[in-house]
Protein backbone atom coordinates (compact mmCIF):
# COMPACT_ATOMS: atom_id res chain seq x y z
CA UNK A 1 0.00 0.00 0.00
CA UNK A 2 1.08 3.44 -1.11
CA UNK A 3 1.51 5.60 1.92
CA UNK A 4 2.86 8.53 0.43
CA UNK A 5 1.10 11.60 1.91
CA UNK A 6 -0.98 13.92 -0.55
CA UNK A 7 0.44 17.13 -1.68
CA UNK A 8 -1.43 20.53 -1.49
CA UNK A 9 -0.01 22.70 -3.88
CA UNK A 10 -0.87 26.56 -3.24
CA UNK A 11 0.81 29.55 -5.17
CA UNK A 12 1.25 33.35 -4.16
CA UNK A 13 1.39 35.77 -7.29
CA UNK A 14 2.67 39.21 -5.42
CA UNK A 15 4.14 42.42 -6.14
CA UNK A 16 7.10 43.59 -4.41
CA UNK A 17 5.51 45.40 -1.05
CA UNK A 18 2.32 43.61 -0.69
CA UNK A 19 4.10 41.01 1.59
CA UNK A 20 4.20 38.01 -0.29
CA UNK A 21 6.71 36.55 1.37
CA UNK A 22 5.05 37.18 4.56
CA UNK A 23 2.21 35.36 3.31
CA UNK A 24 4.26 31.92 1.96
CA UNK A 25 5.99 32.16 5.22
CA UNK A 26 2.64 32.17 7.42
CA UNK A 27 1.07 29.61 5.04
CA UNK A 28 4.00 27.34 6.44
CA UNK A 29 4.16 28.18 9.88
CA UNK A 30 0.77 26.91 9.78
CA UNK A 31 0.85 23.64 7.77
CA UNK A 32 3.35 22.77 10.66
CA UNK A 33 1.50 23.98 13.22
CA UNK A 34 -1.18 21.41 12.30
CA UNK A 35 1.44 18.53 12.13
CA UNK A 36 2.32 19.45 8.02
CA UNK A 37 6.00 19.23 6.25
CA UNK A 38 6.23 22.26 3.87
CA UNK A 39 8.31 23.97 1.35
CA UNK A 40 8.16 27.76 0.23
CA UNK A 41 10.48 28.56 -2.61
CA UNK A 42 9.90 31.70 -5.06
CA UNK A 43 10.35 32.53 -8.41
CA UNK A 44 11.41 36.62 -8.87
CA UNK A 45 10.21 37.39 -12.85
CA UNK A 46 9.48 40.47 -14.96
CA UNK A 47 5.63 40.07 -16.23
CA UNK A 48 3.60 42.69 -15.23
CA UNK A 49 5.36 44.64 -13.60
CA UNK A 50 9.06 44.55 -12.55
CA UNK A 51 9.01 42.88 -9.42
CA UNK A 52 6.34 40.52 -10.06
CA UNK A 53 6.96 37.35 -8.08
CA UNK A 54 5.46 33.75 -7.66
CA UNK A 55 5.36 32.06 -4.57
CA UNK A 56 5.00 28.77 -4.22
CA UNK A 57 4.29 26.46 -1.76
CA UNK A 58 3.65 22.82 -1.30
CA UNK A 59 2.83 20.16 2.22
CA UNK A 60 1.61 17.34 3.04
CA UNK A 61 0.83 15.43 6.48
CA UNK A 62 3.61 14.26 8.23
CA UNK A 63 3.10 10.68 7.63
CA UNK A 64 7.15 9.81 9.11
CA UNK A 65 8.11 9.47 5.11
CA UNK A 66 9.75 12.68 3.73
CA UNK A 67 7.61 13.67 0.04
CA UNK A 68 9.45 14.90 -2.67
CA UNK A 69 8.26 18.29 -2.86
CA UNK A 70 8.66 20.39 -6.00
CA UNK A 71 10.08 23.97 -6.70
CA UNK A 72 7.77 25.43 -9.26
CA UNK A 73 4.17 25.38 -10.02
CA UNK A 74 2.79 23.30 -13.12
CA UNK A 75 -0.05 24.35 -15.34
CA UNK A 76 -3.17 22.37 -14.19
CA UNK A 77 -1.47 21.28 -11.31
CA UNK A 78 -2.38 23.92 -8.19
CA UNK A 79 -4.82 23.35 -5.48
CA UNK A 80 -5.00 27.15 -4.42
CA UNK A 81 -4.00 30.55 -6.20
CA UNK A 82 -3.84 33.87 -4.19
CA UNK A 83 -3.68 36.85 -6.17
CA UNK A 84 -2.71 39.68 -4.50
CA UNK A 85 -3.84 42.32 -6.82
CA UNK A 86 -6.80 41.03 -9.76
CA UNK A 87 -4.23 41.27 -12.84
CA UNK A 88 -2.07 39.11 -11.30
CA UNK A 89 -4.75 36.46 -11.10
CA UNK A 90 -5.38 36.68 -15.36
CA UNK A 91 -1.29 36.31 -15.54
CA UNK A 92 -1.64 33.38 -13.64
CA UNK A 93 -4.49 32.26 -15.96
CA UNK A 94 -2.44 32.72 -18.51
CA UNK A 95 0.25 30.48 -17.20
CA UNK A 96 -2.47 27.78 -16.66
CA UNK A 97 -1.90 27.09 -13.79
CA UNK A 98 -5.56 27.05 -12.87
CA UNK A 99 -7.95 24.23 -13.58
CA UNK A 100 -11.79 24.51 -13.25
CA UNK A 101 -11.74 20.78 -11.79
CA UNK A 102 -9.30 21.19 -8.79
CA UNK A 103 -8.33 25.26 -8.09
CA UNK A 104 -9.41 27.38 -5.88
CA UNK A 105 -9.04 30.85 -7.16
CA UNK A 106 -8.27 34.23 -4.10
CA UNK A 107 -7.61 37.47 -5.89
CA UNK A 108 -8.21 40.84 -4.45
CA UNK A 109 -9.99 42.87 -6.39
CA UNK A 110 -8.02 46.27 -6.33
CA UNK A 111 -5.45 47.78 -9.40
CA UNK A 112 -1.91 48.84 -8.95
CA UNK A 113 -1.17 49.85 -12.24
CA UNK A 114 1.10 48.12 -14.40
CA UNK A 115 3.94 50.90 -16.11
CA UNK A 116 2.21 50.10 -19.74
CA UNK A 117 -0.79 51.90 -18.19
CA UNK A 118 0.63 54.12 -16.49
CA UNK A 119 2.44 55.79 -19.32
CA UNK A 120 -0.84 55.81 -21.51
CA UNK A 121 -1.03 60.15 -21.82
CA UNK A 122 -4.98 59.28 -21.78
CA UNK A 123 -6.91 56.45 -19.87
CA UNK A 124 -4.09 53.03 -20.26
CA UNK A 125 -6.17 51.58 -17.26
CA UNK A 126 -6.83 47.97 -18.64
CA UNK A 127 -10.10 47.06 -18.46
CA UNK A 128 -10.82 44.23 -15.69
CA UNK A 129 -14.15 42.80 -16.12
CA UNK A 130 -12.25 40.55 -18.62
CA UNK A 131 -10.34 39.34 -15.86
CA UNK A 132 -13.01 38.66 -13.37
CA UNK A 133 -15.47 37.01 -15.94
CA UNK A 134 -12.21 34.68 -16.69
CA UNK A 135 -11.72 33.88 -13.15
CA UNK A 136 -15.02 32.55 -12.59
CA UNK A 137 -14.74 30.07 -15.80
CA UNK A 138 -11.24 29.05 -14.79
CA UNK A 139 -11.48 28.45 -11.49
CA UNK A 140 -13.56 25.33 -9.24
CA UNK A 141 -14.20 27.79 -6.67
CA UNK A 142 -13.71 31.73 -6.94
CA UNK A 143 -12.92 34.53 -4.09
CA UNK A 144 -12.62 38.42 -5.29
CA UNK A 145 -12.86 41.06 -3.13
CA UNK A 146 -10.84 44.34 -2.76
CA UNK A 147 -8.18 42.58 -0.12
CA UNK A 148 -6.84 46.14 -0.29
CA UNK A 149 -9.46 48.14 0.88
CA UNK A 150 -10.00 45.40 4.13
CA UNK A 151 -6.37 45.77 4.82
CA UNK A 152 -6.08 49.52 4.60
CA UNK A 153 -9.27 50.24 7.06
CA UNK A 154 -7.46 47.90 9.61
CA UNK A 155 -4.10 49.44 9.21
CA UNK A 156 -2.48 46.63 7.64
CA UNK A 157 -1.22 44.98 4.19
CA UNK A 158 -2.75 42.98 1.77
CA UNK A 159 -0.98 39.90 2.74
CA UNK A 160 -3.04 39.76 6.06
CA UNK A 161 -6.61 39.80 4.86
CA UNK A 162 -5.75 37.22 2.15
CA UNK A 163 -4.52 35.46 4.55
CA UNK A 164 -8.00 35.62 6.33
CA UNK A 165 -9.67 34.48 3.25
CA UNK A 166 -7.75 31.58 2.82
CA UNK A 167 -8.69 30.74 6.28
CA UNK A 168 -12.51 31.24 5.87
CA UNK A 169 -12.32 29.66 2.14
CA UNK A 170 -11.95 26.16 4.18
CA UNK A 171 -9.45 24.42 1.75
CA UNK A 172 -6.94 23.64 3.95
CA UNK A 173 -7.63 21.31 6.78
CA UNK A 174 -6.38 23.68 9.88
CA UNK A 175 -8.90 25.60 12.24
CA UNK A 176 -9.19 29.14 11.99
CA UNK A 177 -7.42 29.58 15.60
CA UNK A 178 -4.30 28.19 13.94
CA UNK A 179 -4.05 30.92 11.74
CA UNK A 180 -4.82 33.69 14.25
CA UNK A 181 -1.88 31.89 16.07
CA UNK A 182 -0.13 32.30 13.13
CA UNK A 183 -0.12 35.86 12.71
CA UNK A 184 0.35 36.42 16.66
CA UNK A 185 3.49 34.21 16.68
CA UNK A 186 4.77 36.36 14.14
CA UNK A 187 5.50 39.33 16.34
CA UNK A 188 5.12 42.07 14.04
CA UNK A 189 1.96 44.81 13.54
CA UNK A 190 -0.01 41.83 15.03
CA UNK A 191 -3.25 43.41 16.01
CA UNK A 192 -3.76 45.47 12.65
CA UNK A 193 -2.83 41.89 11.01
CA UNK A 194 -5.66 39.85 13.07
CA UNK A 195 -8.13 43.03 12.32
CA UNK A 196 -7.62 42.67 8.28
CA UNK A 197 -7.22 38.80 8.68
CA UNK A 198 -10.57 38.78 10.93
CA UNK A 199 -12.71 41.46 8.05
CA UNK A 200 -11.69 39.42 5.51
CA UNK A 201 -12.40 36.19 6.86
CA UNK A 202 -15.68 38.00 7.52
CA UNK A 203 -16.22 39.23 4.34
CA UNK A 204 -15.29 36.10 2.87
CA UNK A 205 -17.89 33.80 5.30
CA UNK A 206 -20.88 36.15 4.05
CA UNK A 207 -20.26 36.65 0.75
CA UNK A 208 -23.55 35.29 -0.92
CA UNK A 209 -23.28 36.74 -4.34
CA UNK A 210 -23.80 33.85 -7.18
CA UNK A 211 -20.61 35.23 -9.13
CA UNK A 212 -18.43 34.89 -6.36
CA UNK A 213 -17.31 39.00 -5.61
CA UNK A 214 -18.31 41.38 -3.13
CA UNK A 215 -20.54 44.05 -3.78
CA UNK A 216 -18.74 47.62 -3.66
CA UNK A 217 -20.84 49.81 -1.53
CA UNK A 218 -21.45 53.89 -1.79
CA UNK A 219 -18.52 55.94 -0.46
CA UNK A 220 -20.31 58.40 1.97
CA UNK A 221 -20.80 62.04 1.24
CA UNK A 222 -18.15 63.73 3.34
CA UNK A 223 -19.56 66.29 5.75
CA UNK A 224 -18.26 69.80 5.63
CA UNK A 225 -16.29 70.85 8.81
CA UNK A 226 -14.75 73.54 9.39
CA UNK A 227 -14.91 77.36 10.16
CA UNK A 228 -18.52 78.43 10.78
CA UNK A 229 -18.35 80.91 7.98
CA UNK A 230 -17.01 78.41 5.30
CA UNK A 231 -19.40 75.49 6.18
CA UNK A 232 -22.21 78.20 5.90
CA UNK A 233 -20.77 78.78 2.42
CA UNK A 234 -20.62 75.76 1.48
CA UNK A 235 -24.19 74.63 2.85
CA UNK A 236 -24.67 77.64 0.14
CA UNK A 237 -23.13 75.92 -3.03
CA UNK A 238 -25.35 72.16 -2.02
CA UNK A 239 -28.23 74.41 -2.55
CA UNK A 240 -27.32 75.37 -5.73
CA UNK A 241 -26.45 72.08 -6.32
CA UNK A 242 -29.41 70.68 -5.53
CA UNK A 243 -30.93 73.02 -8.54
CA UNK A 244 -29.30 71.47 -11.39
CA UNK A 245 -30.77 68.93 -13.34
CA UNK A 246 -30.17 65.26 -11.96
CA UNK A 247 -28.18 64.36 -14.24
CA UNK A 248 -25.50 66.71 -13.58
CA UNK A 249 -25.50 66.29 -9.75
CA UNK A 250 -22.86 63.55 -8.95
CA UNK A 251 -20.60 65.16 -11.27
CA UNK A 252 -20.87 68.69 -10.35
CA UNK A 253 -20.31 68.12 -6.66
CA UNK A 254 -17.20 66.14 -7.12
CA UNK A 255 -16.36 68.96 -9.20
CA UNK A 256 -17.35 71.60 -6.09
CA UNK A 257 -14.95 69.45 -3.73
CA UNK A 258 -11.90 69.50 -6.34
CA UNK A 259 -11.92 73.12 -6.74
CA UNK A 260 -12.47 73.89 -3.21
CA UNK A 261 -9.82 71.46 -2.16
CA UNK A 262 -7.53 73.33 -4.80
CA UNK A 263 -7.97 76.85 -3.55
CA UNK A 264 -11.13 77.46 -1.19
CA UNK A 265 -14.69 77.88 -0.96
CA UNK A 266 -15.15 80.91 -2.66
CA UNK A 267 -13.23 79.42 -5.57
CA UNK A 268 -15.67 76.88 -5.85
CA UNK A 269 -18.27 79.07 -6.20
CA UNK A 270 -16.73 80.53 -9.18
CA UNK A 271 -16.60 76.96 -10.68
CA UNK A 272 -20.65 76.94 -10.10
CA UNK A 273 -21.01 80.44 -12.03
CA UNK A 274 -19.17 79.14 -15.21
CA UNK A 275 -21.21 75.35 -14.98
CA UNK A 276 -24.64 77.19 -14.63
CA UNK A 277 -24.12 79.71 -17.26
CA UNK A 278 -23.31 76.11 -19.37
CA UNK A 279 -26.31 74.57 -17.79
CA UNK A 280 -28.22 77.57 -19.34
CA UNK A 281 -27.09 77.47 -22.62
CA UNK A 282 -28.03 73.50 -22.42
CA UNK A 283 -31.16 73.90 -21.43
CA UNK A 284 -32.25 76.56 -24.53
CA UNK A 285 -30.88 74.54 -26.99
CA UNK A 286 -32.45 71.10 -26.36
CA UNK A 287 -30.31 69.37 -23.65
CA UNK A 288 -32.33 67.68 -22.03
CA UNK A 289 -33.43 65.30 -25.06
CA UNK A 290 -29.62 64.62 -25.15
CA UNK A 291 -29.60 63.59 -21.47
CA UNK A 292 -27.45 66.89 -20.62
CA UNK A 293 -24.46 65.70 -21.97
CA UNK A 294 -22.95 69.35 -22.37
CA UNK A 295 -23.32 70.16 -18.79
CA UNK A 296 -21.97 66.68 -17.82
CA UNK A 297 -19.26 66.93 -19.83
CA UNK A 298 -18.38 70.56 -18.83
CA UNK A 299 -18.84 69.85 -14.64
CA UNK A 300 -16.10 67.53 -15.41
CA UNK A 301 -13.93 69.31 -17.46
CA UNK A 302 -14.10 72.60 -16.19
CA UNK A 303 -13.24 71.33 -12.54
CA UNK A 304 -10.29 70.04 -14.08
CA UNK A 305 -9.32 73.21 -15.68
CA UNK A 306 -9.53 75.56 -12.96
CA UNK A 307 -7.78 73.01 -10.77
CA UNK A 308 -4.77 72.89 -12.72
CA UNK A 309 -1.89 71.62 -11.67
CA UNK A 310 1.03 74.30 -10.82
CA UNK A 311 3.94 75.22 -8.41
CA UNK A 312 1.87 75.87 -5.74
CA UNK A 313 -0.48 72.78 -5.73
CA UNK A 314 2.74 70.44 -6.16
CA UNK A 315 4.06 72.15 -3.24
CA UNK A 316 0.57 71.86 -1.39
CA UNK A 317 0.47 68.13 -2.24
CA UNK A 318 3.37 67.36 -1.18
CA UNK A 319 3.05 68.88 2.36
CA UNK A 320 0.22 67.23 3.30
CA UNK A 321 0.02 65.51 6.48
CA UNK A 322 -2.00 62.74 4.60
CA UNK A 323 0.65 62.11 1.94
CA UNK A 324 3.12 61.51 4.98
CA UNK A 325 0.98 59.13 6.69
CA UNK A 326 0.57 57.00 3.45
CA UNK A 327 4.31 56.98 2.72
CA UNK A 328 4.75 55.57 6.42
CA UNK A 329 1.93 53.12 5.64
CA UNK A 330 2.88 51.85 2.51
CA UNK A 331 6.41 51.87 3.89
CA UNK A 332 5.35 49.71 6.53
CA UNK A 333 7.67 52.20 8.79
CA UNK A 334 4.84 52.74 11.73
CA UNK A 335 4.79 55.52 14.03
CA UNK A 336 8.29 55.73 15.29
CA UNK A 337 10.03 54.12 11.84
CA UNK A 338 12.34 56.51 10.34
CA UNK A 339 11.27 57.98 6.84
CA UNK A 340 13.41 59.41 4.28
CA UNK A 341 11.68 61.20 1.16
CA UNK A 342 14.35 62.67 -1.62
CA UNK A 343 12.16 64.71 -4.22
CA UNK A 344 13.15 65.26 -7.63
CA UNK A 345 12.62 68.67 -8.70
CA UNK A 346 13.05 70.44 -12.24
CA UNK A 347 11.53 74.05 -12.00
CA UNK A 348 11.33 75.75 -15.51
CA UNK A 349 11.47 79.37 -15.78
CA UNK A 350 8.40 79.54 -16.89
CA UNK A 351 6.80 78.22 -13.67
CA UNK A 352 8.70 80.49 -11.82
CA UNK A 353 7.34 83.33 -13.36
CA UNK A 354 3.48 81.74 -13.39
CA UNK A 355 4.16 82.42 -9.50
CA UNK A 356 4.81 85.88 -9.66
CA UNK A 357 2.09 88.78 -9.82
CA UNK A 358 0.59 88.45 -13.69
CA UNK A 359 2.41 92.08 -14.36
CA UNK A 360 5.71 91.15 -13.24
CA UNK A 361 5.63 87.87 -14.85
CA UNK A 362 4.85 89.32 -18.04
CA UNK A 363 8.00 91.51 -18.34
CA UNK A 364 9.95 88.87 -17.18
CA UNK A 365 8.83 86.32 -20.13
CA UNK A 366 9.00 89.52 -22.72
CA UNK A 367 12.19 90.15 -22.06
CA UNK A 368 14.85 87.96 -23.42
CA UNK A 369 17.51 89.10 -20.78
CA UNK A 370 15.76 88.97 -17.68
CA UNK A 371 14.05 85.56 -18.75
CA UNK A 372 17.36 84.30 -19.77
CA UNK A 373 18.82 85.17 -16.20
CA UNK A 374 15.87 83.15 -14.59
CA UNK A 375 16.25 80.39 -16.68
CA UNK A 376 20.01 79.94 -15.88
CA UNK A 377 19.18 80.31 -12.31
CA UNK A 378 16.39 77.88 -11.50
CA UNK A 379 16.08 75.25 -14.63
CA UNK A 380 18.55 72.78 -13.08
CA UNK A 381 17.14 69.43 -11.81
CA UNK A 382 17.87 68.92 -7.81
CA UNK A 383 17.13 66.02 -5.45
CA UNK A 384 16.25 67.91 -2.42
CA UNK A 385 15.26 65.93 0.90
CA UNK A 386 11.34 66.88 1.88
CA UNK A 387 11.43 65.25 5.36
CA UNK A 388 14.81 67.83 6.11
CA UNK A 389 13.04 70.93 8.42
CA UNK A 390 14.90 73.24 5.53
CA UNK A 391 13.19 71.43 2.08
CA UNK A 392 9.75 71.01 4.07
CA UNK A 393 9.62 74.88 5.71
CA UNK A 394 10.53 75.90 1.75
CA UNK A 395 7.62 74.06 -0.04
CA UNK A 396 5.24 74.86 2.89
CA UNK A 397 5.57 78.34 2.07
CA UNK A 398 5.48 78.08 -1.43
CA UNK A 399 2.06 76.30 -0.82
CA UNK A 400 0.81 78.83 1.50
CA UNK A 401 0.92 80.64 -1.55
CA UNK A 402 -2.55 80.04 -2.73
CA UNK A 403 -3.84 82.63 -0.76
CA UNK A 404 -2.80 85.13 -3.31
CA UNK A 405 -3.05 83.17 -6.31
CA UNK A 406 -5.50 84.86 -8.02
CA UNK A 407 -3.35 87.60 -8.64
CA UNK A 408 -0.43 85.69 -9.91
CA UNK A 409 0.35 84.87 -13.48
CA UNK A 410 -0.31 81.67 -14.32
CA UNK A 411 -3.73 81.86 -12.78
CA UNK A 412 -4.31 84.91 -15.15
CA UNK A 413 -3.20 82.39 -18.24
CA UNK A 414 -5.37 79.65 -16.95
CA UNK A 415 -8.55 81.56 -16.62
CA UNK A 416 -8.33 83.32 -20.05
CA UNK A 417 -7.56 79.79 -21.74
CA UNK A 418 -10.48 78.66 -20.12
CA UNK A 419 -12.81 81.56 -21.42
CA UNK A 420 -11.60 81.00 -24.41
CA UNK A 421 -12.10 77.12 -24.56
CA UNK A 422 -15.71 77.30 -23.07
CA UNK A 423 -16.82 80.19 -25.55
CA UNK A 424 -15.74 77.50 -28.56
CA UNK A 425 -17.98 75.01 -27.06
CA UNK A 426 -20.48 77.64 -26.81
CA UNK A 427 -20.16 79.15 -29.95
CA UNK A 428 -20.63 75.75 -31.69
CA UNK A 429 -23.57 74.85 -30.17
CA UNK A 430 -26.01 76.78 -32.34
CA UNK A 431 -24.41 74.59 -35.08
CA UNK A 432 -24.03 71.22 -33.55
CA UNK A 433 -24.85 70.04 -30.30
CA UNK A 434 -22.81 67.03 -30.55
CA UNK A 435 -19.70 69.25 -31.70
CA UNK A 436 -19.76 71.44 -28.87
CA UNK A 437 -19.78 68.21 -26.25
CA UNK A 438 -16.59 66.77 -28.57
CA UNK A 439 -14.70 70.46 -28.30
CA UNK A 440 -15.66 70.75 -24.19
CA UNK A 441 -14.26 67.11 -24.29
CA UNK A 442 -11.03 68.25 -25.92
CA UNK A 443 -9.70 69.82 -22.70
CA UNK A 444 -8.97 65.95 -21.38
CA UNK A 445 -6.36 66.41 -23.47
CA UNK A 446 -4.14 69.47 -20.86
CA UNK A 447 -2.91 67.72 -18.04
CA UNK A 448 0.32 67.51 -16.11
CA UNK A 449 3.15 70.23 -15.43
CA UNK A 450 5.95 72.03 -16.59
CA UNK A 451 6.83 70.02 -19.75
CA UNK A 452 4.29 67.92 -19.72
CA UNK A 453 1.44 70.41 -19.99
CA UNK A 454 3.70 72.40 -22.87
CA UNK A 455 2.78 69.05 -24.78
CA UNK A 456 -0.19 68.66 -23.91
CA UNK A 457 -1.56 72.38 -24.30
CA UNK A 458 0.18 72.14 -27.85
CA UNK A 459 -1.86 69.10 -28.73
CA UNK A 460 -5.25 70.92 -27.15
CA UNK A 461 -4.27 73.85 -29.41
CA UNK A 462 -4.02 71.34 -33.19
CA UNK A 463 -6.70 69.59 -32.00
CA UNK A 464 -8.72 73.02 -31.53
CA UNK A 465 -7.81 73.83 -34.60
CA UNK A 466 -8.87 71.41 -36.72
CA UNK A 467 -12.27 71.75 -34.85
CA UNK A 468 -12.83 75.09 -36.02
CA UNK A 469 -12.07 73.73 -39.60
CA UNK A 470 -13.87 70.84 -40.29
CA UNK A 471 -16.44 71.06 -37.36
CA UNK A 472 -18.99 72.73 -40.10
CA UNK A 473 -18.86 68.75 -41.71
CA UNK A 474 -21.64 66.48 -40.79
CA UNK A 475 -19.32 64.17 -39.74
CA UNK A 476 -17.64 66.75 -37.42
CA UNK A 477 -18.10 65.76 -34.05
CA UNK A 478 -16.67 62.35 -35.27
CA UNK A 479 -13.28 63.16 -36.79
CA UNK A 480 -13.17 65.81 -34.13
CA UNK A 481 -13.30 62.66 -31.53
CA UNK A 482 -11.13 60.56 -33.49
CA UNK A 483 -8.36 63.53 -33.41
CA UNK A 484 -8.80 63.41 -29.49
CA UNK A 485 -8.11 59.74 -29.51
CA UNK A 486 -4.99 59.73 -31.38
CA UNK A 487 -3.50 62.95 -29.47
CA UNK A 488 -4.11 60.48 -26.15
CA UNK A 489 -2.46 57.78 -28.12
CA UNK A 490 1.18 58.42 -27.37
CA UNK A 491 3.16 61.29 -25.88
CA UNK A 492 5.58 61.94 -28.83
CA UNK A 493 2.16 63.14 -31.08
CA UNK A 494 2.96 60.68 -34.11
CA UNK A 495 -0.42 59.57 -34.02
CA UNK A 496 -1.95 63.34 -34.07
CA UNK A 497 -0.19 64.41 -36.84
CA UNK A 498 -0.82 60.99 -38.68
CA UNK A 499 -4.89 61.80 -38.02
CA UNK A 500 -4.49 65.26 -39.00
CA UNK A 501 -2.58 64.20 -42.55
CA UNK A 502 -5.24 62.43 -43.07
CA UNK A 503 -7.83 64.72 -42.23
CA UNK A 504 -6.34 67.90 -44.06
CA UNK A 505 -6.78 65.12 -47.57
CA UNK A 506 -10.81 65.06 -46.92
CA UNK A 507 -12.60 68.50 -48.55
CA UNK A 508 -13.87 70.84 -45.56
CA UNK A 509 -17.65 70.86 -47.54
CA UNK A 510 -19.55 73.73 -45.67
CA UNK A 511 -22.74 72.75 -47.45
CA UNK A 512 -22.89 69.65 -44.44
CA UNK A 513 -23.55 72.00 -41.57
CA UNK A 514 -26.04 70.82 -39.48
CA UNK A 515 -28.44 72.64 -36.76
CA UNK A 516 -28.90 71.78 -33.63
Amino acid sequence: MDATPAIIKLAVFAVGGQGGGVLSNWIVEVAERNGFRAQATSIAGVAQRTGATIYYVEMAEDTGRAPVFALAPSAGDVDILIAAELMESGRAMIRGLISPERTTLITSTHRMLAMSEKIVPGNGIADPAPVLVAGRAAARRYIALDMEQIAVAAGSVVSASLFGALAASASLPFSRESYEATVRASGRGVEPSLQAFNAAFTAVTEETSANGSAAVKPAAQPTATGPASQVQLWQQLERRLAELPQAVHETAQAGCRKVADFQDVAYAGEYLDRLEDVVRCDIAHGGEGHGFALSVSAAKYVANAMAYDDVIRVADLKTRAARFARIRQESAAGIDGVVQITEFMHPRAQEVCGMLPAGLGRRIEGSARLFGLLDRAVSRGRRVRTDSVFWFSVLYVVGGLRRWRRRLLRHSVEQAHLAAWLKAALDHLEVNYDLAVEIVKCRRLVKGYSDTHSRALSKFDRVMAAAVRFGGRADGPDQVRQLRDAALRDADGRSLDDALQALEALPTAAPDRLSA
